[in-house]
């Protein structure tokens, strides 16, 4: 932009912009101070001067960087960059798609943009000693268009009411868009436009889910929220009728047929859909034959047919408080494929031939069918185990035998003991939680835990493990990555305090050693749950992949998903690899297959946060009955905006909000996961004990708040 005589004299603020706006627009060149000048028509000593002022700023601020003595060029960290949306409390930031820190966005330049969404974003000039900050310039790809919530409906106004945790603003319905909906329903509503200058979006309702606070509607509100479906499409429940459910002759002579061999289920109480059950027989060479048998469900579901397409959308069951959303259609999930006593079933079976000691002598993978003598609870055989007496005793306690050798060899390898307390809820008819209670792993539990990890090792072994110089065909695995060294670090640090040490390097299974011993340690000790919590943290997630890079927590080289087909779409694909490369075809297409992988951690993931979000809309439901009532707790989690407090008799968590704390400012102290006063020098450190009053249950928010008592 040459300057022309009559033009003033440009003011330094000026020369800033437009020396960044030279940057910006030509992000590979460098400049020194006289092109910059002449580009921006400055010929005046002191008008280069002041260039020469604000290149110095500029790479201060690290926006520039100097290439070489004099010549600067844009710091690739500045102009835009592509990220997606992440809300936390009420700050919005953008996570940058090539990693580095993550750029804060005030929310007046979000843009209308919302949590998850892709964006294009301009980054500011970083002060030195600041957090990157930025603006929205751009909405790439929306995450999300339609939102659950409450309607707010007058006479001639219609609002739908959203979690400001997900929406800031509250979706303007037009009345004709309402769909016979009441004030103060639960609905789906869909944006379906957001003017620029517009404070609110435009929605139209998707669906009425019921009124606001009855069981179905927030059940079905908890899932829609999350994306994911809460009732099973007509068609496909009329098309799995459709399928035959008669074994013939001719498919039991293809198989192998194990219908007397002592053959049971063990499965929770409530559990209508039995995808496994165990065998045993005594050999005649004194080993033990042990068959872990899984339901045969893709010879029902065919590869792309209605059922199975629907089943890999799903990718998984969702396990709510009070429901099952099965990945499959009631009657191949609870009738055909389930493995029911006193009926034959199809089953894809690993059968082991083990000796007294659990050692596996060897093992075939092969088609059976079976008939279970008895459907067992954990409760049922954990009666037995301990009593030594009732039905099928002999086979229980040797299975039981067994599976003790086969989980002393896994701790031995280096496998991780989590063992966490499940909240468990008593309900009524309606859905009311009427107690909490904790569920905890038994002997029973750990019994068919130990033969469906055999099985699923096995399985992942045999196509996994090849002779050197081969190439394995590719297969789905269960992966679990090494835990981050500085996660690993910080835990050492912080567990310093309750004087623990932990062992951060060294082998991976000294590594795993070291955090056993410190879960060995902290049993019955306040700090269990707290400390617990920290270490999951501090672990990797575990997720689908057809790379395999072992499973570290389980310390398996070889790991997959084999045993839950009718809650998992992994294990389907498994079963169908397996059956092709019994028939010697070639590799599946490994892209094709990564994709998949995706899809189903991604749905995995979605299933554990709707199962989280339904538990905590119970405890607040609960604990609504006792407002104003004090309890004991734990300091559970630290933030800038509160400090979260879990009650030690039920396991409950609320907030009491930073604004409550005293007349002091509070910083939070991320490494040391505590939050100090700033003038008072006062500490709340996650772990310390408190006593607090229940202030409100707000059922919407799913949040509790409390204050100290």
């Amino acid at each position: 932009m040459k300057k022309t005589k009559r033009e003033k004299t440009l003011k330094a603020k000026e020369i800033q912009a437009f020396t960044q706006g030279i940057f910006n627009n030509n992000p590979q060149k460098t400049y020194n101070y006289k092109q910059i000048a002449a580009e921006l028509g400055l010929t005046k000593v002191s008008e280069r001067q002041k260039v020469i002022e604000t290149l110095n700023n500029l790479h201060a601020f690290d926006f520039i960087i100097e290439v070489e003595r004099g010549k600067y060029k844009l710091n690739s960290r500045s102009g835009f960059i592509i990220g997606t949306v992440e809300r936390e409390g009420v700050k919005n930031y953008v996570r940058p798609e090539d990693g580095g820190d993550p750029i804060f966005i005030p929310e007046s330049k979000m843009r209308h943009a919302l949590n998850n969404d892709k964006v294009k974003v301009f980054l500011y000039a970083q002060r030195k000693g600041f957090s990157p900050e930025g603006e929205v310039v751009e909405i790439l790809e929306h995450s999300r268009d339609t939102f659950v919530g409450v309607l707010s409906i007058t006479k001639y106004t219609a609002f739908l009411i959203v979690n400001n945790k997900i929406l800031t603003n509250d979706i303007f319905i037009p009345m004709d868009k309402l769909k016979g909906a009441k004030n103060n329903q639960k609905a789906i509503v869909k944006i379906i436009e957001w003017p620029a200058k517009s404070k609110n979006p435009v929605g139209e309702v998707i669906d009425v889910l019921g009124d606001n606070g009855e069981n179905n509607a927030e059940m079905h509100a908890i899932l829609a929220e999350f994306g994911l479906p809460y009732a099973y499409p007509a068609e496909i429940e009329e098309y799995a009728k459709g399928i035959d459910e008669g074994i013939t002759k001719d498919e039991i002579s293809r198989r192998k047929d194990m219908r007397k061999v002592a053959t049971f289920t063990i499965d929770p109480r409530d559990a209508k859909d039995f995808d496994d059950a165990l065998s045993i027989q005594k050999l005649a060479n004194g080993n033990w034959e042990v068959g872990v048998h899984i339901a045969d469900v893709t010879h029902y579901v065919k590869p792309d047919d209605i059922i199975d397409k629907e089943a890999q959308k799903r990718a998984t069951s969702v396990y709510l408080v009070d429901r099952t959303i099965p990945m499959l259609p009631e009657r191949l999930s609870n009738f055909v494929c389930s493995l029911r006593p006193d009926e034959e079933k199809l089953c894809h079976s690993v059968i082991f031939q083990l000796d007294e000691e659990a050692k596996v002598l060897k093992y075939e993978i092969s088609h059976t069918v079976i008939k279970s003598d008895r459907r067992f609870t954990y409760e049922e055989a954990q009666s037995v185990i301990e009593t030594g007496e009732g039905d099928m005793k002999e086979e229980i306690l040797a299975l039981n035998s067994l599976a003790l050798k086969l989980r002393e060899a896994r701790f031995k390898s280096g496998a991780i003991a989590f063992e966490r307390e499940e909240v468990r809820f008593e309900i009524d008819e309606k859905g009311k939680p009427l107690s909490v209670y904790f569920k905890t792993q038994k002997e029973s539990n750990n019994l068919v835990e130990e033969f469906m990890l055999l099985a699923n090792r096995t399985v992942a072994t045999h196509i996994g493990k090849v002779a050197k110089g081969k190439t394995a065909k590719t297969f789905v695995y269960r992966i679990h990555d090494v835990p981050s060294q500085e996660k690993m670090e910080n835990l050492s640090q912080f567990i310093k305090k309750f004087g623990y040490k932990l062992k951060t390097t060294g082998k991976n299974s000294e590594v795993s050693g070291a955090i056993n011993h410190l879960l060995d340690d902290v049993q019955g000790k306040k700090e269990q749950n707290l400390i617990e919590t920290l270490a999951i943290r501090s672990m990797a997630k575990a997720i689908y992949s057809t790379e395999n890079i072992g499973h570290y927590g389980l310390a398996f080289d070889y790991y997959t998903h084999f045993t839950s087909p009718i809650r998992r779409y992994p294990d389907m694909m498994v079963h169908r690899l397996l059956d092709r490369y019994a028939d010697d075809q070639k590799s599946a297409n490994q892209n094709e297959y990564e994709e998949k992988c995706e899809h189903c951690s991604n749905m995995e993931q979605l299933a554990a946060n709707a199962e989280r979000a339904s538990i905590k809309y119970k405890q607040v439901e609960f604990m609504s009955e006792y407002i104003g009532k004090v309890f004991d707790g734990v300091i559970s989690g630290v933030t800038e905006w509160g400090i979260y407090v879990e009650l030690t008799e039920n396991k409950c968590e609320g907030m009491i909000p930073i604004r409550e704390l005293g007349d002091d400012y509070y910083n939070l102290d991320e490494k040391n996961y505590c939050i100090v006063g700033r003038h008072s020098g006062k500490k709340f450190s996650l772990g310390d004990p408190l006593t607090i009053r229940v202030v409100k249950a707000n059922l919407g928010k799913k949040q509790l708040d409390f204050e100290i008592a």
